[in-house]
């Protein structure tokens, strides 16, 4: 008797173990369809580059002396951003405004007739030779008169006419001496050196001008590649400028998702070097081709975002959410309820305290949620992911949130 009794115990608490497990229920974790106005959004990544830029670049070698700006600083239009070495060509300026003293000099000269020592004395010669000849026609005058009256001999009046000839020849010599101190190929020549100078200063000043790269247009300095004491060949790059109050997000769509996107749909960027901040902007321009982009294949959509206090810097990775559609009055549940298999997406229904089934058609989805378009009603308790394996009609204990 007492052997039995030590035998049914175990069996009967083994039947009770096995009573009591069947007849207990699985848990589930259910959401509620329901209605609200749905933003679908498409998820992407996506750069930021400035709208308007330009990098600048060195036109002549040289050795950079002083970097008068630092990365990130905002600059005006025609600020320096780095200064060359100059060694060597304050002395050929020096040397080429000398000559173009010269020329100038050389020029003043012609035009006042030839140089000033020479131009004088034939001026004196010339007044005096005049002035003889004034003398002689009034003394041939007087003799003639003379004569007429037989006061004075013919042989006095030829002399004084010869005198008067030779005065007048004198200065005939002195003008034609005068003038040829000058002559038109002077000046051809001499206004040559003069812009044969001009040309020189103007090219020594333009080489020290080119030894300050100033900013072309106002912005904030990014990829500063400039140093002190760097040698900077011609064309390399010395900074780029940008303007940083509105930006352009290059943002990567994939291929089959590209026809989701149209221009003027409101886009938002996040960036986690800024977790909890958003910058809003437009989709601008629907990309012209497809690129590789590591094993994807996609489209670049070009967008506008304003960009207060300046925040997002040139180069930026950032996350990019376009909202492609807005579904007032959708009947939705979170994505992650939907369920796949050989027939198609459908989801499990707890109803009455089973499991039940059902294929849905879908429609719109944001980030967390998507749009039923068949299949279910508002209300309805949909179970959330789990780790029970479950099956159609099973019985379950619905967990609520």
């Amino acid at each position: 008797m007492k052997k039995f009794l030590w035998l049914a115990i175990p069996l009967a608490l083994l039947a009770w173990l096995v009573y009591h497990r069947s007849s207990q229920v699985a848990e589930v974790p259910v959401s509620k369809v329901i209605r609200e106005t749905l933003v679908s959004t498409l998820p992407t990544n996506g750069k930021v580059e400035p709208i308007e830029w330009q990098a600048i670049r060195v036109e002549r070698a040289g050795l950079v002396d002083k970097v008068p700006v630092q990365e990130g600083q905002v600059i005006s239009a025609g600020a320096p951003l780095a200064i060359l070495s100059d060694t060597g060509l304050q002395a050929d300026l020096d040397a080429t405004q000398a000559r173009l003293a010269q020329a100038r000099a050389d020029l003043a000269v012609i035009d006042q007739g030839g140089k000033q020592l020479e131009l004088t004395g034939i001026e004196s010669d010339l007044a005096r030779q005049r002035a003889l000849r004034d003398h002689d026609q009034k003394e041939l005058a007087s003799l003639q008169r003379l004569a007429a009256k037989q006061a004075a001999t013919p042989e006095e009046v030829d002399e004084t006419k010869t005198k008067l000839q030779t005065a007048q020849m004198g200065i005939e010599a002195l003008e034609k001496r005068r003038a040829a101190l000058v002559s038109a190929a002077d000046k051809t020549v001499a206004l040559a050196r003069l812009r044969d100078a001009e040309a020189a200063v103007a090219l020594a000043r333009n080489r020290i001008a080119q030894t300050i790269i100033r900013a072309p247009i106002a912005g904030v300095v990014y990829g500063l590649a400039a140093r002190p004491g760097a040698y900077l060949s011609a064309g390399d790059l010395v900074a780029n400028i940008g303007r940083m109050d509105r930006m352009r997000v290059r943002v990567y769509v994939d291929e089959p998702e590209l026809g989701q996107v149209r221009e003027g749909e409101a886009v938002t960027i996040n960036w986690d070097a800024l977790p909890g901040r958003s910058w809003e902007g437009t989709v601008d321009h629907k990309p012209a081709n497809i690129v590789p982009l590591g094993s994807r294949q996609v489209g670049e959509v070009l967008c506008t975002i304003d960009n207060p206090g300046r925040v997002l810097l040139p180069g930026t990775n950032v996350d990019a959410h376009i909202r492609t559609d807005t579904v007032p009055n959708a009947l939705t549940l979170p994505k992650e309820c939907l369920r796949r298999d050989a027939k198609g997406v459908g989801v499990f229904v707890v109803r009455g305290g089973r499991l039940a089934w059902r294929a849905v058609s879908t429609g719109a989805s944001s980030m967390t949620r998507v749009q039923i378009r068949q299949g279910l009603a508002e209300g309805d308790e949909v179970v959330l992911p789990t780790d029970l394996t479950l099956h159609d009609g099973e019985a379950v204990a619905p967990m609520r949130r």
